[in-house]
């Protein structure tokens, strides 16, 4: 889950969980015991357009491949339609 810490904690250290943040943790924030934000490190540009790339990949590949199962289908109904989960 990577760092909790409260929300003054956060705000009087925020350059040390930034430096943390940028290093790969992922930092919580609290409120009164209950998470309320997270700090996580921004991707890069060359990291999403290779996510995007990778998506529209998938999604060619699974056309035709849904034997008729609608997205959301119940797991009963994908096995009707003779599809894994």
């Amino acid at each position: 889950m990577g760092i909790v810490v409260g929300a003054f904690e956060a705000k009087t250290k925020l350059a040390e969980l930034l430096n943390k943040v940028e290093a790969g943790e992922s930092v919580t924030i609290t409120r009164r015991g209950k998470a309320v934000a997270q700090l996580v490190a921004v991707r890069s540009d060359d990291e999403q357009m290779r996510l995007q790339a990778l998506i529209e990949e998938i999604k060619r590949t699974r056309v035709g491949r849904d034997r008729g199962a609608k997205p959301g289908s119940t797991i009963p109904e994908l096995i009707k339609a003779g599809r894994r989960y």
